[in-house]
């Protein structure tokens, strides 16, 4: 088995930050990703809060970090980790299996993101594809000149509903509470743009017959039903974290199913740390990427000793 000094699983921001240091610092490191580099970090329309650039997209800030990290370290797309051992003596201290091969690594890094959250209402899985998206900038040009909701009310539901209206699409913003949670100059370009927004409202079923035709909304204050037009529902509520390997190694999460790590982004088992969104609190960017560097650091100090 390829024996390597540290192996990162999962290859959003802060994998592919923890491979640009670890790469960096002499280490011999793989990176292992189910999908594409990048993850959910690849749908992010536009950026205007990383330091450097005015403006950016996920995916050409990826493909950046990509070509950086790529330089020192290997890295293999599409390649899941369906499980990882404990190997009790030795210099190497887990054995890394994936539907490819089998690999040996001093120390981990998980840093496997998270998934979007889904409303679970009659009709969503059903029209998947169909019209019901989570991801604007996947699918929005198929809506150009159409009505579409975008449901959420955080940063990520009122960038996308940006990103929309200036594609052209008529964009409907349903929100569950009386305010949006977004930064408040994200708010301020919803006005500005003049998108239409439903508060107190929740989303009960996504109806059609071959394709999305509209949506039942609740108000939760009155509790009245009303169906909506639509031709599309673009979902953005949040994410779930991907603790399955987390899980499997005993490390200690936390009451919303984050993993707990230290102030440097040391797990509860020795050799493991963790970066990005899988690890909670502040889920931005810059955040993801501070982490990433710190467990890249940790990992190369504990090998050294």
């Amino acid at each position: 088995m390829e024996q390597y000094d540290i192996i990162i699983i999962g290859a959003g921001p802060g994998g592919l930050t923890a491979g640009i240091y670890a790469g960096r610092q002499g280490t011999k490191t793989l990176m292992l990703d189910k999908g594409f580099i990048g993850g959910v970090g690849r749908e992010v329309p536009e950026m205007e809060n990383y330091p450097g650039f005015d403006l950016i997209s996920g995916l050409a800030l990826i493909e950046k970090m990509k070509g950086q990290c790529e330089k020192n370290v290997e890295i293999h797309e599409f390649e899941g980790v369906n499980t990882v051992l404990d190997i009790e003596d030795g210099e190497y201290h887990f054995e890394v299996q994936t539907d490819k091969a089998s690999y040996l690594a001093k120390t981990i890094i998980i840093a496997t993101g998270s998934e979007h959250m889904h409303l679970n209402v009659p009709g969503e899985l059903e029209y998947k594809g169909l019209g019901v998206s989570y991801c604007a900038t996947c699918d929005g040009l198929f809506f150009q000149d159409k009505e579409v909701v975008m449901v959420g009310g955080g940063n990520t539901a009122l960038q996308e509903a940006l990103f929309l209206s200036n594609l052209g699409c008529k964009v409907t913003v349903v929100h569950r509470r009386d305010e949006f949670r977004a930064q408040k100059i994200l708010q301020k370009k919803i006005k500005e743009k003049g998108i239409k927004t439903i508060m107190d409202s929740t989303v009960t079923s996504i109806n059609g017959q071959q394709v999305v035709e509209s949506v039942t909304l609740e108000n939760t204050v009155t509790g009245d039903l009303s169906e909506y037009p639509t031709d599309a529902v673009f979902i953005s509520i949040g994410y779930k974290p991907h603790t399955k390997i987390a899980e499997e190694l005993g490390i200690e999460l936390d009451e919303t199913g984050h993993i707990i790590t230290d102030k440097w982004q040391k797990t509860n088992k020795k050799y493991i740390y963790s970066a990005g969104d899988v690890c909670g609190g502040l889920k931005q960017w810059i955040v993801a990427c501070g982490e990433g560097a710190i467990a890249a650091t940790s990992a190369y100090k504990d090998i050294e000793i």
